[in-house]
């Protein structure tokens, strides 16, 4: 097998993937908007914010192997820097997201039909959003298609995000544009699974989403990796912890998608009771919105990443009650931390819980259980640093190595 990986921004699960087909020797070419030689000396010159997110799009493969797009993905970042809305409003904007992506397709789907006799390419991985012109292109040559699929199939999402803008209708707001999706680009999404040989998702919960005509392609459920740290769970003492506030983190999006509107209602239903909650993550309303509904909780904007490790370990627990997902990676990383967790099963993350040791599981849409949940750790505070360090020693076995390795080998046991 000699497999085109393609994404347009690049990410830590698309770099575990490209190691993994290099190493195999599998890998025919690497296609992206935008690859930086984090070698380069002109990067030296550039102020360092600027550099630190170039530098995200440096990929471990040599630029002979790599093609990229870049024009349109940076007047996408120019224009969210400057504050052009417009541009990047959603699937209307001239560098909108969906235009980035779908923009990538189509060059994507150019460089296959010119590449895959002189690299051998038999099998193009591609992700959602970004697959349908290549796959078409693929089927016309005979080349596999290999369908990464990262968050819940789209009639599943809308169908739970609708249920909450009749359940919370003020916060429908913070839902993005999901909801909002054109029947064009649902039909995209649609026909990209239609054309897929493979499927590959992060967790069961996405697994279960896909529809059941998909149900005869090869499917591959395989969870991401996690942070590597040296840190250890079990230094956060439970006499420290006593003599302080419960600190719970929520980190993500603030939107109800992940579920916080039913944790302010949790904080509410708790009435403070020696707990305080630490919001972590970009703001989808002005802050107005937030405190009218819980005023309480301590704001944290977003920042770098080792930054965010050590705001994890300033707290005690992490919870996220999502509702819609594919896997939330920051669940991992709260764990790799010492933190146990509350999550709902659409988190993605049901296999990290092992119940009342790594953390609990309660159902979406259900703040009682979370407050029920909340008290427990509030009562039973010595437990926090042993179940901290379960958590952290549960996480370490999803590796990055593991996830791209079990990817390529399931690709490769079809083709064998």
């Amino acid at each position: 097998m000699k497999c085109l990986l393609l994404h347009p921004t690049g990410n830590q699960f698309v770099i575990a993937i490209l190691n993994a087909l290099e190493n195999e020797g599998l890998l025919a070419g690497f296609g992206t908007t935008i690859s930086v030689n984090p070698n380069a000396h002109w990067l030296k010159l550039l102020p360092l914010p600027v550099k630190e997110e170039l530098l995200r799009r440096a990929f471990p493969v040599g630029k002979d192997n790599v093609l990229t797009r870049p024009l349109l993905e940076i007047i996408r970042l120019a224009s969210i820097k400057i504050g052009v809305n417009n541009f990047t409003a959603h699937e209307k904007g001239i560098a909108s997201i969906d235009a980035v992506y779908q923009d990538f397709d189509r060059k994507s789907a150019r460089d296959l039909l010119r590449l895959y006799k002189k690299k051998q390419i038999d099998a193009v991985y591609a992700y959602e959003d970004g697959a349908l012109e290549t796959f078409i292109q693929a089927k016309k040559i005979g080349v596999r298609c290999i369908y990464d699929l990262p968050i819940a199939y789209w009639e599943t999402g809308q169908a739970l995000m609708n249920e909450e803008v009749s359940r919370h209708p003020d916060w429908a707001v913070t839902l993005g544009g999901g909801i909002n999706d054109s029947d064009r680009k649902l039909a995209r999404k649609t026909k990209e699974m239609e054309l897929a040989d493979t499927i590959v998702c992060p967790g069961q919960f996405v697994m279960d989403t896909i529809p059941d005509w998909a149900s005869n392609k090869q499917l591959l459920m395989v969870p991401f990796g996690s942070p590597e740290t040296c840190f250890n769970g079990n230094n956060k003492k439970s006499a420290t912890i006593k003599k302080r506030p419960l600190r719970v983190l929520f980190a993500g999006s603030m939107g109800q998608r992940k579920g916080l509107a039913d944790l302010f209602e949790a904080m509410r239903l708790i009435k403070g009771s020696d707990i305080e909650l630490v919001v972590m993550g970009a703001l989808l309303a002005p802050m107005d919105f937030y405190k009218k509904r819980f005023a309480q909780f301590i704001y944290e904007p977003g920042r770098p990443h080792e930054q965010v490790l050590k705001l994890m370990r300033s707290c005690d627990i992490f919870c996220l009650p999502s509702i819609v997902e594919g896997r939330a990676l920051v669940m991992q990383e709260a764990m790799s931390q010492g933190l146990p967790l509350i999550i709902t099963p659409n988190t993605g993350g049901s296999d990290l819980i092992i119940e009342g040791k790594t953390g609990f599981l309660v159902p979406i849409r259900s703040p009682e259980k979370i407050a029920e949940k909340l008290l427990w750790f509030r009562d039973h505070r010595e437990n926090i640093p042993e179940m901290g360090l379960m958590a952290q020693n549960h996480v370490a076995k999803y590796t990055w190595a593991n996830y791209g390795s079990t990817i390529v080998n399931g690709l490769k046991r079809k083709t064998e």
